[in-house]
């Protein structure tokens, strides 16, 4: 947006103190009539007596070019040491804005670092490294965002265009393969696509909060869930008391969902368990799902959240997902101001907590 011209804030400091050093000085003069020379009697009131020392007009005519003098030094010394001033309190003020135009021309990694103590400037440099810090690492996890999605979209399509092409070659081939195998691909390409819109929902934070009980969005998580853990040979243990907190139904019953099934897919071939429990503390609830499975080290459980990071083999190509599970977990959460822990069990598996604020009055 075009504006025009003005002072600069250090021009306009410097006239601030030069302006208040003269009004200090014309304040001192005026001290100086007021209780000083206006009690000194006049000539013509008072007789001329050998000795009697200087009356009011000498006074004034002595100490009138002196005062000028000092008034005007006054106002050089103003002017000129508060463009010093000015500039020493502003420089931090001048790194800041290099380091914002900088990033505005598209560079993230440089940092202000002002040094010195704390004061409004340095908490201001402190706070926007801080902000470039959040914006660089939330950029690179964009690019690797989309370089993955970009990857995972282009498999089906490759897939669907090689069928396509093995059929116009062949025109005498079983169309129902052909046709259950496209079928195949394009519902993993629809779960892709549904995922990655999820997933943007949850980072805009677009959507209508409302009271949730994380227990029931739990146990409906589970029931819906229970026919593929049976089929696997799973239990499934569900526990704990109403966990009140306020947000998007629809996306932390996802959450939930999304937890109980990574916790269903990533597990024992047989004879595997899944736990599911909530929990009350006195400002926050919680929501765990923990899972038997193969053992995990922790640098590889740090890298599950990230999108398209899946932690083991899945044991059967059915429910493979598209390995956005714990990404769009970590969404939600995030999108929630809650906390996500993931914890690798000693005895194999992973446990993963959901941390969110508790609804003081449930109703």
């Amino acid at each position: 947006m075009d504006r025009a011209p003005g002072l600069s804030v250090r021009l306009k400091l410097t006239l601030s103190y030069a302006g208040f050093l003269m009004l200090a000085g014309g304040l001192l003069l005026a001290v100086v009539w007021v209780f000083l020379l206006r009690y000194v009697p006049d000539r013509a009131t008072r007789p001329l007596v050998p000795g009697s020392g200087p009356n009011r007009a000498e006074l004034l005519a002595a100490f009138g070019p002196k005062a000028a003098w000092a008034v005007a030094f006054l106002l050089v010394f103003g002017l000129a040491g508060g463009w010093v001033l000015a500039g020493r309190m502003l420089a931090p003020l001048t790194r800041i804005t290099n380091a914002t135009r900088m990033a505005a021309n598209g560079s993230l990694s440089h940092r202000i670092q002002l040094e010195g103590r704390n004061d409004e400037f340095r908490e201001l440099a402190d706070t926007f490294d801080a902000m470039l810090a959040r914006l660089e690492a939330h950029n690179a996890e964009q690019q690797r965002f989309a370089a993955n999605a970009s990857h995972e979209l282009r498999t089906p399509l490759a897939i669907t265009q090689t069928l396509l092409d093995v059929a116009r070659n062949d025109p005498n081939r079983d169309t129902g393969e052909l046709v259950a195998l496209l079928h195949t691909v394009n519902t993993r390409a629809i779960n892709l696509t549904e995922a990655l819109l999820l997933l943007s929902r949850a980072d805009q934070r677009s959507f209508t909060r409302e009271h949730v009980d994380l227990s029931l969005t739990a146990e409906e998580a589970t029931e819906t869930l229970l026919p593929l853990a049976e089929k696997r040979g799973l239990t499934i243990e569900t526990s704990g008391d109403m966990a009140p907190t306020i947000g998007s139904r629809a996306l932390l019953q996802q959450l939930t969902t999304n937890l109980v099934h990574n916790a269903i897919v990533h597990n024992l071939p047989e004879q595997g368990t899944v736990w599911v429990t909530t929990s009350v503390g006195p400002e926050t609830v919680l929501l765990t799902v923990e899972n038997t499975g193969e053992k995990l080290t922790p640098q590889r459980v740090s890298t599950l959240v990230e999108p398209f990071q899946r932690g083991t083999e899945r044991l059967r190509s059915d429910h493979a997902g598209v390995g956005l599970g714990l990404a769009i977990v970590k969404s939600i959460t995030q999108a929630h101001d809650g906390t996500l822990t993931l914890t690798p069990r000693p005895a194999g598996g992973l446990r993963v907590t959901v941390q969110l604020a508790r609804l003081a009055h449930w109703p």
